[in-house]
């Protein structure tokens, strides 16, 4: 028989978290665009397809991801995060009908070329502005020419403005480049009052509604992972998408002074009942989780003890006096949510889910429970 450890894939979720994206900004009517970069956060872009369909739109980075979705039936917009990456590219973008990031100098040179070749094409964009992240986008400087460039371009349509906030999960941490924002595109909404402008990922989404304007694109929330380190999901009405689960293997008992796993970081300080389960590294769980990371075990909820290794880790029994081999683990999931473990081992909960191992099995539940 396989190995008992498996992750569930809830599609309901996803459409809850959504509808929770959508509550959040119905003040400014907002458009949703559902990221779904990374196989969709590591949860399998058809897995999860079922749940996306109150989105308005998809937003990702990789073409043969939009083209995948576009076999599915998606017939709404699709907007590519990164933009184009080379002439094949746009050819990608105007076959299958997609809006594109432009966010530097070259693209609009390639975007120029591409549309001069095929003069009845048209493509909408999204022009990013770089307001304090540093990654990637056109400085406020040169925000207004690149958008005049690309509106003398015959076969552009509709020229969205963006920008990418790095602190929006932090008190007050998106206003200074909120402002800039603001301050920058003035100008373009004076002249062109119905262009329309997406600023706002999952925090801000959720708690920034002078920032919400016409799209909005929640990520990490669509998951049912929180964006922000002191909140946990359910506070915020998220349902997590996903449950990593696997059983007990073996049971030990242990005395005073035993140790636990390699390195024998654990010792015990007294007598007390250990569980292995099937789930290591090699799974995707995190080979740094502490020894107070949170597990369940048939329910009832209690820690890691010793170092994760390839294919198991340990945890303390104390508390579930009843549990046997064959008990239930919950990894995470709805009673132990990933931003918790992510925390215990020093990384976030993004990287988990995108972490997921292929030798994991993977099924899909449409009830969310």
């Amino acid at each position: 028989m396989p190995r008992p450890i498996r992750a569930t894939i809830h599609p309901q979720a996803i459409v809850h978290n959504i509808q929770r994206a959508r509550t959040a900004t119905h003040t400014a009517g907002s458009r949703i665009w559902a990221v779904i970069k990374a196989n969709a956060y590591g949860h399998g872009i058809e897995r999860v397809y079922a749940g996306l369909k109150n989105a308005d739109g998809l937003a990702m980075l990789d073409f043969d991801e939009a083209r995948l979705v576009r076999r599915l039936g998606w017939d709404k917009p699709i907007l590519m995060l990164e933009g184009c990456f080379d002439s094949t590219d746009y050819a990608s973008a105007l076959e299958l009908g997609l809006t594109v990031v432009v966010h530097r100098q070259a693209q609009i040179d390639a975007l120029a070329l591409t549309l001069a070749q095929n003069q009845s094409a048209c493509i909408d964009v999204y022009l990013k502005m770089n307001t304090g992240m540093n990654r990637v986008g056109f400085n406020p400087q040169d925000y207004g020419a690149a958008f005049a460039q690309l509106r003398a371009l015959q076969g552009v349509g509709e020229i969205g403005l963006m920008t990418h906030f790095a602190n929006a999960d932090l008190p007050n941490g998106a206003d200074k480049a909120l402002a800039l924002f603001n301050t920058t595109v003035a100008p373009i909404m004076a002249q062109y009052p119905d262009t329309v402008r997406c600023v706002s990922n999952s925090a801000a989404s959720l708690t920034l509604p002078n920032a919400h304007f016409d799209w909005v694109r929640p990520g990490i929330m669509i998951y049912g992972g929180s964006p922000f380190a002191d909140t946990h999901a359910a506070e915020c009405d998220l349902k997590p998408a996903m449950t990593l689960s696997s059983e007990i293997i073996a049971v030990r008992d242990i005395q005073a002074g035993d140790a636990v796993g390699y390195g024998s970081r654990f010792v015990a300080p007294c007598a007390m009942r250990i569980g292995v389960v099937a789930c290591g590294y090699a799974d995707g769980y995190p080979r740094h989780a502490s020894d107070q990371t949170p597990i369940a075990v048939d329910g009832v909820r209690t820690h890691v003890v010793g170092r994760v290794s390839m294919d198991m880790l340990t945890v303390d029994l104390t508390g579930v006096p009843n549990a046997r081999v064959g008990s239930k683990v919950e990894l995470w999931g709805a009673h132990i949510p990933i931003d918790e473990v992510a925390q215990a081992a020093n990384t976030i909960g993004y990287e988990l889910m995108c972490a997921l191992a292929s030798r994991v099995a993977v099924t899909v539940d449409d009830v969310q429970e």
